[in-house]
Order: C-alpha cells, then structure tokens, then sequence
C-alpha cells in the first residue's frame, strides 16, 4: 500500500518496505549488510497471506530470504491501528527461543533485526502450506501433527517460567489489541460489523449471545484474566495461520502477539480451530494426552471456555476465517461456544 506523506516525513529515518522498490531494497539489504555484494535481487513477492504485516520473499542470484516489516496498522485492515513495536518484540522472542532446540528446529532463523524501520529478516523456509486449507475441509491433521505442535507448546510453556525479564515480553499494547478483538469487539450491542454480508442470518444468530447476559460477563471475565500476566510464555496466535507444512515438517511462524500469560489461553485457541475445522473426537483426545502442562493449577476447564470464545469471535468478530460453512453450522458452533464457555467443571 502507499505509505501516507505526513508519515515518512515524521520518521525520514525509516525504510518502508515495498514490493515493486528493487532498487530501494538493495541498497537497504546492502546498508545492513544483509545482502552480499555479489548478490543481486531476482524477484520479491508476496510472502503468505498474513494479515498484520507486510512480508515479502526476497530472491536473489544466491538465495531466499524473507523481509517482514511491521507498520502502525494492520496491512490487510489499514484502517486498523496496531503497536508497531510488535516487529521488536518478535524478535526478542526468537532470539529468546533460539537456545531451545525443540522450538528453534520448528521456526525459521532470525538472520537481523531493524529496530528503527521494524524489521525483521528471516530464513525462507521454502515451499510450505501455512494450513490455511483445513477451513475449507480439504484436509485434516494428523495424530502426529497433533503430537508435535503440542510437543512446541509444552516445550515453549514450561522452557521460561524461571525467565527473570519477563516484563520485556509484556507486549501490553499488542495484547490490548488482540482482547478487544477477542473479548469485546464481537460482543458490543451495535459494533456496525454486518454479519449477515458474510452469512445470511448470521447477525440473528450473534444477537442471542449480544442478549445473554451471563454469557457476555463471562467472557468479560476471562478478558481480564487473559490480560494477567502469567509464567507461561506464549506463542498468543497458535492457529493454522502460524503453522506451517515445510518439506522438513511442520514450523511455527508470527509470534508477534506472544507473552507471559495463562498457557490455558494457548491451548484454548488450538482447540477451538480442531473444533472449527472439523476434527474428531481422537484428534482431540490426542491434544489433550500429548501437551504437558507446567504449573500445577492447571485448570483444563479453562482451556475449554477460552476456546469456546476463540470460536465466537472468529464467526462474529472482524477476524473472520475461511470456513465453508452455512448459517446451520455457524449457528451450532456458536450454542456450543455458550455451553463450554458456561460449563464450569471445577464447581461440578
């Protein structure tokens, strides 16, 4: 998109990433050294379909490689503010994950950073298949790839609890971000975001949960805990999106929502995408037998009413999913989305 004029005049330090600017590109690459001198560029292209950034493939004579800058919005929203310290804080994470073998084999390589024009350069992990496809039914995972992504979480939840600067992680604004969108956004009486445009009656269907009042405290109440701090580091957006299919096996990308917080919210969120997308009982089942909690107040009834939320807010909430599915389904996913989210099993 075109950069706003007032913008690079109040940050004239900063390179705005392009993708039709090969000459620009160059010579940023060659500043920072990123690029050889022997190195010229072949094509840059757009790089997934991600909705925060703008990242692009960068292929030259010699290699590939991606450039991801994070800009004061949301790239595929532009009307939608977001915190752009969020590149600085995703590379703090993967220069943190960097000594974890079992997370940094199942992430690319951070090769530099550009605090100033909030960059981040990463290895290109090559053909993959960020899974987006499981929303359209075309496949669902396998046992062992239940197996492994839980194995990340549990290696990535119990690795850093004894991590001392845990407030560099706080990632507060980027948090208050994904809780108003999570939490309160698809939940507002009159939030102007016309559901029945993407499901015909769907809008009704919303309203029943808008009117139950319980259900809307409810989630009121695990939005403050999910702004709590915790001493689980967390990924925060652990969903087909931020897995990848490489030829090596699966990679986990975009941990720039991540934090210290509740592990019950991860685990939630990847839940409710297993049930979003139409997996069985046993895949389930799997999830549940092959992560390993780290603390000991672990409540698995947590886990459940956080994904019955992620549910609702990714059929009524602006970030929406390409699930093929009619208004029956949707309407079915949402009651279910209000039994667990109401089912306290603790006090049974």
């Amino acid at each position: 998109m075109n950069i706003p004029t007032e913008l690079r005049t109040a940050h004239p330090d900063v390179y705005w990433l392009a993708e039709d600017d090969h000459a620009g590109l160059t010579n940023y690459l060659l500043d920072w050294q990123w690029l050889a001198a022997n190195e010229a560029i072949h094509t840059v292209t757009k790089a997934g379909e991600g909705n925060m950034n703008c990242t692009l493939r960068v292929t030259t004579n010699e290699r590939s490689f991606i450039v991801k800058q994070a800009r004061p919005w949301v790239e595929k929203y532009p009307t939608i503010a977001a915190p752009w310290e969020r590149a600085l804080i995703e590379g703090g994470f993967y220069q943190l994950i960097a000594g974890a073998a079992t997370l940094q084999q199942m992430m690319p390589r951070l090769l530099g950073s550009d605090a100033v024009s909030r960059i981040n350069v990463f290895e290109d992990l090559g053909a993959s298949d960020d899974l987006m496809r499981l929303y359209a039914g075309e496949r669902k995972l396998e046992l062992a790839q239940i197996e492994t992504l839980a194995a990340y979480l549990t290696q990535l939840h119990r690795g850093f609890v004894r991590y001392e600067d845990k407030a560099a992680f706080a990632n507060r604004a980027m948090r208050t971000l994904n809780h108003f969108h999570i939490f309160v956004f698809p939940l507002q009486p009159a939030n102007g975001f016309d559901l029945d445009a993407i499901t015909p009656g769907l809008q009704a269907a919303a309203q029943k949960l808008k009117d139950n009042a319980a259900y809307v405290a409810r989630v009121t109440q695990l939005g403050e805990l999910y702004l709590q701090d915790g001493d689980a580091l967390l990924h925060g957006d652990f969903f087909p999106g931020s897995w990848l299919q490489a030829a090596d096996g699966l990679k986990v990308i975009d941990p720039e929502f991540c934090f210290f917080g509740a592990a019950e919210f991860e685990l939630g969120v990847m839940l409710a995408h297993l049930l979003m997308t139409g997996h069985s009982q046993v895949v389930i089942d799997r999830l549940w037998q092959s992560y390993q909690p780290a603390s000991s107040n672990w409540q698995p009834a947590l886990v459940e009413q956080f994904a019955g939320i992620e549910i609702m807010r990714r059929l009524i909430g602006v970030a929406q999913l390409p699930l093929r599915l009619g208004l029956a389904e949707k309407t079915v996913l949402l009651e279910h989305s209000v039994a667990i989210v109401m089912h306290d099993k603790e006090n049974e």
